[in-house]
């Protein structure tokens, strides 16, 4: 047992009965949140990201399994006994209650004095950007303002781990992503455990400092957003986390960690490769899309994959444009181009087009 470890999953597993039969919500599983950690649960709906939370909080019981927080057995243990606190997407706020009491509500029903409890208020809201706004109540703020109140209460109390289900899920896209700074801030601030439940993978990307991306009540990769983005360990990471574009191929041969995917005359895809990879092995690859260079013209020199293809699509995003390519790897590829001055006009659907990028940047799923 690592003591550094704010809360560790041994073996835990969780199932559920659905019409007579044993449905596994999550699949035995060993995780270890560092104390200090911002740590995300990502997934779609249905992968045990929720049921794992509720673990760790006390609200479900696992069926096998032991769950340790700052390396105590709490398997067992009733949520009001665990020191975690959870902050959910309908924020639970007390209607009838103006901000300062809603904050003060735990410290309150554990006879925190007086005095104690307006500092550590005080403090909080400070932190939260709320001050000022003590005398308010919940339908008199704005969801964002709704949101840091519920986070204020939450982190008040000192809790060793904050519990985070899905919280900015309620808010519009522009006051998520400025709250998605907001909490990152605040979670350095207070140096308090954050585990929180999304899934949204950008706001995962944003916020974490680790990433546990889940799939059917198992963990599919655990790492760094760069980890999981930059080499992800499946064909699901790869086209869960942000947009990918894969390509099947075997190896036409292989020099210096290099294996060359050959599709016909000129056209290639490098990638490096471990040593147990030989001529012929056959492979996926992911590619993202920013990573890829269009052109019309033919590119001179050698060391980077080369593809042509046809233009299939054109969309406009704003600060960058997509391009859908036929190739004649069997894969339609997708190429992100900023909208610099220089990119205007690159290529329109039917055009002829040439794709090369930098062998660093094509990434083989599943090979170690």
């Amino acid at each position: 047992m690592e003591m550094s470890a704010a809360i560790e999953l041994a073996g835990v597993q969780k199932d559920f009965r659905s019409h007579g039969e044993l449905v596994p919500a999550l699949r035995a599983t060993d995780l270890t949140v560092g104390r200090g950690e911002f740590f995300s649960l990502l997934g779609p709906s249905g992968c045990g990201k929720t049921t794992t939370m509720r673990l760790i909080a006390g609200f479900e019981e696992p069926t096998a399994g032991t769950v340790y927080l700052d390396g105590h057995d709490v398997t067992g243990v009733p949520p009001h006994r665990r020191d975690v606190n959870m902050v959910f997407q309908s924020y639970a706020l007390f209607p009838h209650l103006n901000t300062y009491r809603n904050v003060a509500f735990g410290l309150e029903r554990r006879k925190v004095g007086r005095t104690e409890i307006r500092r550590r208020v005080g403090e909080i809201l400070d932190i939260v950007d709320l001050t000022g706004l003590e005398q308010r109540f919940p339908r008199e703020l704005s969801g964002g303002q709704q949101q840091r109140v519920a986070l204020a209460r939450a982190l008040v109390n000192r809790p060793r781990a904050l519990l985070l289900d899905e919280p900015l899920g309620a808010l519009d896209l522009k006051l998520r992503q400025h709250m998605q700074v907001e909490l990152k801030r605040i979670q350095r601030e207070v140096g308090v455990t954050f585990v929180y439940v999304t899934h949204d993978q950008d706001e995962a990307l944003t916020m974490s400092d680790r990433i546990a991306v889940m799939r059917a009540g198992s963990i599919e990769q655990l790492g760094t957003p760069r980890e999981i983005y930059e080499r992800p360990a499946t064909r699901f990471v790869a086209g869960f986390i942000g947009a990918a574009n894969l390509l099947d191929g075997a190896a036409d041969s292989v020099a210096d960690g290099i294996a060359v995917l050959a599709y016909g005359p000129g056209e290639r895809v490098l990638v490096p490769v471990p040593d147990s990879v030989r001529p012929g092995d056959a492979l996926e690859v992911s590619v993202r899309p920013e990573k890829i260079g269009l052109s019309r013209d033919e590119p001179a020199g050698a060391g980077n994959s080369t593809l042509t293809g046809v233009v299939a699509d054109v969309v406009y995003h704003g600060t960058a444009t997509s391009y859908t390519v036929k190739t004649g790897t069997g894969a339609d590829l997708v190429v992100f181009g900023q909208n610099t001055a220089s990119a205007a006009d690159l290529a329109g659907p039917g055009d002829r087009v040439f794709l090369t990028w930098s062998p660093q940047h094509s990434y083989p799923i599943g090979v170690r």
